[in-house]
């Protein structure tokens, strides 16, 4: 049986926009830790799932195709927004 989590991805550091932090993420839980390449010395494993990452609108929809497709999947509840707002004269108080 396959396992997954479910999560919202939260807006990066740099950048002000919030698009794309709506979705919902459906990723795949690694089977197999990964071991560096004697050649390369890259990081890499067999497991190929690693490489899929699915959206869904909404949670509900990230959890019925997880049920329909027999995965084990655990939702990561989405980080609360903080707003800091100030204005550019509380830079010189």
């Amino acid at each position: 049986m396959s396992h997954a989590r479910i999560f919202q991805k939260p807006k990066n550091a740099m950048q002000s926009g919030r698009a794309g932090t709506d979705n919902w993420i459906l990723e795949f839980e690694p089977i197999e830790a990964k071991k560096p390449d004697p050649l390369t010395g890259w990081a890499g494993s067999g497991d190929t799932r690693g490489q899929i990452v699915l959206t869904f609108p909404t949670v509900e929809a990230a959890k019925s195709y997880a049920d329909r497709h027999g995965v084990t999947a655990h939702v990561i509840p989405a980080p609360e927004r903080l707003l800091k707002l100030q204005t550019y004269a509380d830079n010189f108080k």
